[in-house]
Formats: structure tokens, sequence, C-alpha cells
């Protein structure tokens, strides 16, 4: 590997695969992004210290050393799909040939018949069949690579989608430890989410109230995750075939841990901006990844709707009593650091932009040169509420020594 110099470069944001539907991703905004960071940029490594999608280790990874950082298993692992590249995949036929013997396996060995969605249905007889699906997760299932088809079945996913989100899964873990391993369940994460018949997240899943939302679910019940993976799998190679190796890190570490590793870098902060937790809206991919067979959470005797992972993470920027003493402690961070900062917020956000600025200048202190960058931007709310987006007033603030 030639050393890489940390001289300073002009960044732009490269061609990169998106693998999953992101609540505030910066894609879409990537130049604007850029343009923050090349004006604190110095050199050497840029800090994603919220990674979330990881789109910054995808627009950056043939630059400059990038260090993304998110406490989620799951954008790590799309950052390693980024970052820690290879010139020889797995083949897809190689991967699809294995997973449909697993698949055939445990549809051999399922008790209850697999739906047809091609077949016209009454709305309560589809309501039966989707509630059949459901009590799944009551089933004694004996093989390790079971977890979507008991948990999962009729929510999100139908038995059949989970079957295959399993088989592909238990196929990667046959690559742990290669670049192979990364792209195969970044681009199963990608299948989960556009065979998914949720709005892009997976908070709670859809019931069929009305013959008309029966019809939608079906038209998701119809996509085939294995058509889903394989084109986003094939596709992805001939982006990621990339010849220069840069010094990258990946690490899945609490924020403040991150920026105790850290030394003379440029950070490029993220936080959530609202009183909700992604770990609540991305729980299927953290179990998807880690496949540890989590605890559901129960409510009331019940397991929740939204069948989440108990002990979730909860960022201390989405709990109005800790946030501003978790901007406190990222702008020490930064400072003890000696680094550089641009981080992104909103008026919309949990504090308003005044009162971050008024942290800013209290923690950073005389030493940093602080400015402010802002744009207008459709935020994207995946469904939360009514409007699928609304207009913000996205903020760069930006502080250089």
């Amino acid at each position: 590997m030639e050393e890489f110099s940390t001289a300073k470069h002009k960044l732009s944001s490269e061609d990169y695969p998106e693998f999953i539907k992101y609540m505030g991703s910066k894609s879409k905004i990537i130049d604007f992004v850029m343009e923050g960071i090349n004006s604190v940029y110095n050199g050497g490594y840029v800090c994603d210290l919220f990674a979330g999608s990881a789109s910054l280790s995808g627009a950056l990874s043939q630059q400059v050393p990038v260090h993304s950082n998110d406490i989620q298993a799951y954008s790590g692992t799309i950052a390693k799909a980024y970052l820690l590249t290879s010139s020889e995949y797995i083949s897809i036929d190689e991967i699809i040939s294995q997973a449909n013997d697993i698949h055939s396996k445990n549809l051999n060995s399922l008790y209850i018949e697999i739906h047809d969605y091609n077949k016209d249905v009454s709305l309560d007889e589809f309501n039966e069949i989707e509630k059949a699906q459901q009590q799944l997760i009551f089933h004694d299932f004996q093989g390790q690579w079971q977890l979507f088809t008991k948990n999962y079945s009729g929510t999100w996913w139908s038995a059949n989608q989970c079957l295959w989100i399993d088989a592909i899964r238990e196929v990667a873990e046959n690559y742990k430890g290669t670049p192979s391993y990364n792209l195969i369940l970044s681009a199963l994460m990608y299948a989960m989410a556009y065979s998914s018949q949720g709005t892009g997240h997976y908070a709670q899943y859809r019931d069929a109230k009305t013959e008309s939302s029966m019809k939608d679910i079906s038209i998701y019940r119809k996509k085939s995750v294995v058509e889903y993976f394989t084109r986003k799998y094939i596709s992805s190679i001939n982006q990621l075939n990339h010849l220069q190796k840069l010094p990258h890190k990946i690490t899945t570490l609490d924020y403040k841990d991150c920026l105790n590793n850290i030394d003379n870098s440029t950070v490029y902060a993220d936080p959530p901006y609202c009183f909700v937790h992604y770990s609540r809206f991305y729980h299927a991919l953290e179990t998807v990844v880690l496949y540890d067979h989590p605890n559901i959470q129960v409510k009331g005797g019940r397991f929740v709707k939204g069948r989440y992972r108990e002990n979730r993470h909860q960022s201390p920027f989405s709990i109005k009593t800790q946030v501003s003493s978790a901007f406190s402690q990222l702008f020490k961070g930064v400072r003890e650091t000696k680094s550089n900062l641009a981080l992104s917020y909103s008026n919309t956000g949990m504090i308003s932009i005044e009162k971050v600025i008024e942290l800013a200048e209290t923690e950073l202190g005389p030493s940093y040169d602080l400015n402010l960058l802002t744009i207008d931007h459709k935020h994207m709310t995946l469904g939360r509420r009514l409007d699928r987006d609304r207009e913000v007033k996205e903020c760069l603030f930006l502080a250089k020594l």
C-alpha cells in the first residue's frame, strides 16, 4: 500500500451505490456538505461521527482516508462495503445457488402454506393469511438461521420473503471477514428496503384495513428479494471496484468514545435532529447484521407491533433534557483533539440554532473561527407525518482552528 499524503485535497462527491432508505440522509445535499467540509479540511482523516447510511464514506472513499463511526452495526457494515473493497467478489451465481438450497430446505420444513399473492382473495381471507404468518413468532424453530421467518413473517415482509432474507444472510456468514461479506449484507439491506410493505423504515408495518390497502400491500408481497438483491450486488461491484486503497477506519462507538480516538482530524457530525430514535426505525437492519436473536419488546403481555429489539440505543441528541449536554460534549471532544468541525443541523432540531451557536462558542473558545452556512432543503420524513417531506433550513456549523 502506498503511503497516503496528508496534504489538503479539494474534496468532491463520487458516485456510489445507495443501499438503504434513510431518514434525514444527506445524499441529496452532498455537494452542500462537501462545501462545508472543504472550508475546514486541512488534510488527514475525515471522521464521519454519526455515519448513519455511510453516504460520506461512499462519496469520499477514493480521495481521503475516512474514519466512519456510528454506534449502530449496520452502519459499520455499509461503510465497510464502501471503504474495504476488493477486485474479487464472490460471484452472484454462487451466492444464489447456496441461498436457493437453504430456502428450499426451510420452505419444506415450514408448517404453514406459503401464499401466492397473485391469487385473488377477499379482505378477510387476506388478513387471515397475514395473521397466520405473524403467528410464526410463537413457533419453536430448530435452525439458527430462521430468525426473520420467525420474527417478521407477515409484517414488513411475507413469510416467503423472510425465508429468502434468512437464506441470503446464512450464505453471507460463509464469507465473514472478507469484502464479499459486507457487500452481501449491504445488498441484502437494499433488497429488504425495496421489498418491504412499509414506508421505508421499520417502525410499524401496515395493516390491510381496506381493499385498497390490501392491494397495495400485495404489490410489495409480490416483490422478489432475490431479484432486488441480485441487481444491487452486481451493480455495486461495478461501482466499488476501486484501485486506490486508503487507510480507512470503521468503528461502532458512542460519539464521545470515538472523539477520544481521533487526533487532528476533520470531524463531520450529523447528529439526530428530532425526538424519535433511529434505532426504532432501523432495528430490522441491526438485527439482520448482528443476527443475535434479540429479545423482542413486550408491552402489556404482548409483543409490540413494531417487534423492536429490547435495549435499543437511545441517543441523547433525541432527548430534550440531554441534548444541550450532548452538544457540549461534542464540541469539547473536538477542541480536546484539536480537530476541525463541520456540523449539520436544522431549524427544526431539538434545540434552536442560536442555542447550538452559544454552546459552540462556550466549549470551543476563541481559538476557533466559527462560521455558518445554510441551505433550504426538503427533509425526508419517510411517512412519520402526513407530509413525506418538509421544508427545512439545513445548516452547517463550521469550526476551524
